[in-house]
C-alpha cells in the first residue's frame, strides 16, 4: 500500500501544525498542502519549513475541497480546529464524503456521533489522542463497569491545566467524570477546576516554562468521608508530540476501515489501540 494522503485542518493552530509536521517527516503519509481554517484568520498561507500550506476560509471550502478531491483522490481529513467549529466541520465532512479523525474537543458530542452514524463515512473521534492516556481511561472504564459504587462516600476533586489558548474544559477530564460517577461519586462536570493562568501554572503547579504554551496536566483526587483514605491519579503531558503520534495511528486505522468499506461508524482511540 502506498502512502496515505492526509489533509490537516486547523492551521495555524498548534496541534494542527504539529500533526502536519509529523506527516511530512513520515514516509507512510503524504500531506496535502491545504488546510481549512477559521474565518478570523487573516493569513492565506502558512509555512512549515519550506512547505507552503494554503489556508481555506469557511466561505470557500466547498469549491476548494471539490477541486482538491478531483486532484488528489482519496484522503483522510484530520480536524484540530476550534470547539465552536466541531459540529459544522463534521457535517461538512459527512456531506462531502471525507473520512476524518476528530481531535478537536467541545461541541455537541451526541450530535457529532449522530452525524457520522447517519453518513456514508467512518470517523475516529476522541477527546484525547495520547495512547497511554487512552489506555488509562480504558482501565477506569473497566473499573466503573466492574465495580459500580466502588468509591461511594468519597469526595472527588478534578483539576486540569492546559495552555491559555485552549478554550474549553479538558475533554479527558469530562470523560473521567462519567467513570467516577459510576463508581459512586456524584460529581458534575462544571466542578472541574480549569486552570489557564500562566502565572498560577508556573508558580503553583510547577509547570516548566518551556511548556506553558503547550501542556495537559490532570489530577484526580479521591478522599474518604473520614479523611483516612486518599487516592490520587495524575497524568501530566508536556508538549504535543504524544497527541500527534496517536493521531497518526488513528489515520492508519481509519484508512484500513475505509478500505474495508466501513460506513457510518464512529471509532474511538480505544478501537485504534486494539486494532494496531
Amino acid at each position: 500500500m502506498g502512502s496515505i494522503k492526509v489533509m490537516v485542518n486547523g492551521m495555524p493552530g498548534n496541534m494542527a501544525v504539529n500533526v502536519a509536521k509529523q506527516t511530512l517527516q513520515d514516509e507512510r503519509f503524504e500531506l496535502i498542502h491545504h488546510s481549512l481554517t477559521g474565518p478570523e484568520i487573516a493569513d492565506t498561507e502558512y509555512f512549515i519549513d519550506s512547505a507552503k500550506i494554503m489556508l481555506i476560509k469557511p466561505a470557500a471550502r466547498d469549491q476548494a475541497i471539490t477541486e482538491i478531491k478531483q486532484k488528489e483522490g482519496f484522503f483522510v481529513s484530520v480536524d484540530y480546529t476550534h470547539p465552536s467549529a466541531v459540529n459544522g466541520n463534521a457535517e461538512f465532512y459527512c456531506r462531502i464524503g471525507l473520512p476524518f479523525v476528530m481531535g478537536t474537543t467541545g461541541g455537541d458530542r451526541k450530535r457529532l456521533l449522530d452525524t457520522v452514524s447517519a453518513s456514508s463515512i467512518p470517523a475516529v473521534i476522541a477527546p484525547n489522542m495520547a495512547k497511554q492516556i487512552v489506555g488509562f481511561q480504558a482501565m477506569m472504564e473497566y473499573a466503573s463497569n466492574t465495580f459500580p459504587g466502588l468509591f461511594e462516600g468519597y469526595t472527588l476533586e478534578i483539576k486540569e491545566s492546559h495552555q491559555k489558548g485552549k478554550a474549553d474544559t479538558s475533554g479527558t477530564a469530562k470523560a473521567m467524570v462519567a467513570y467516577f460517577n459510576k463508581m459512586g461519586i456524584n460529581f458534575p462536570e462544571q466542578d472541574i477546576l480549569k486552570e489557564r493562568d500562566i502565572e498560577v501554572q508556573k508558580t503553583r503547579w510547577g509547570i516548566p516554562q518551556e511548556y506553558l504554551g503547550g501542556h495537559g496536566w490532570h489530577t484526580y483526587t479521591l478522599v474518604s468521608n473520614d479523611k483516612t483514605v486518599r487516592f490520587e491519579f495524575t497524568h501530566n503531558v508536556n508538549g504535543r508530540d504524544v497527541y500527534a503520534k496517536g493521531t497518526l495511528d488513528a489515520i492508519l486505522y481509519l484508512s484500513k476501515k475505509v478500505n474495508a468499506s466501513t460506513m457510518g461508524t464512529v471509532f474511538t482511540m480505544a478501537d485504534v489501540l486494539k486494532g494496531n
